[in-house]
């Protein structure tokens, strides 16, 4: 269900009749963080039913370590930020200042619904209506709050480590 573009998210519209889920990073970019890669979380003002999520992919049900992601404590040993929430206007410097402190080349992704558009908080002054408006996003990654299985997904697809297999068809 992760997507590249926020646009991709909508469905049922005119010309909007195919599903398109996020693709693989490009070549280089793959090449870097193909075998690791280390995210460091930003919640960034919401209600943390998104972080619940992210965090139950640490435990021994989901183990991301399997597939070499890591949630970091530093901006500066990371690959890249998972940010949920709105971005709330006192949470728009420490974002802007965690994304400077991550070493290039790097990469965002938007977690939830709030973190994609502000969620039940668009349109409010305090608020910048997710993270595209602060920081470029690489990913973006629907609901509210995503399942685990999605955000795993939609990070397994960015690395481009999802096989599509599909069931044998019935005689």
């Amino acid at each position: 269900m992760a997507t590249q573009r926020r646009e991709d998210l909508l469905l049922g519209g005119p010309g909007l009749e195919e599903i398109r889920l996020a693709g693989a990073l490009d070549e280089t970019l793959r090449r870097l963080f193909g075998r690791s890669l280390r995210l460091r979380q930003v919640s960034a003002g919401g209600c943390s039913a998104c972080e619940a999520d992210t965090n139950v992919l640490g435990t021994i049900g989901w183990d991301l370590g399997r597939f070499g992601i890591q949630f970091v404590a530093s901006p500066r040993h990371a690959d890249g930020l998972l940010i949920t929430g709105p971005v709330t206007q006192n949470m728009e410097l420490a974002l802007r200042k965690t994304w400077d402190a991550v070493p290039s080349p790097k990469i965002v992704l938007a977690v939830g619904a709030c973190a994609i558009a502000g969620g039940p908080f668009v349109g409010h002054p305090e608020v910048n209506d997710g993270a595209a408006s602060v920081v470029p996003v690489d990913l973006y990654i629907p609901g509210c709050p995503p399942h685990p299985l999605t955000i795993l997904d939609g990070l397994l697809r960015m690395l481009d480590r999802l096989e599509e297999h599909r069931l044998p068809a019935k005689p």
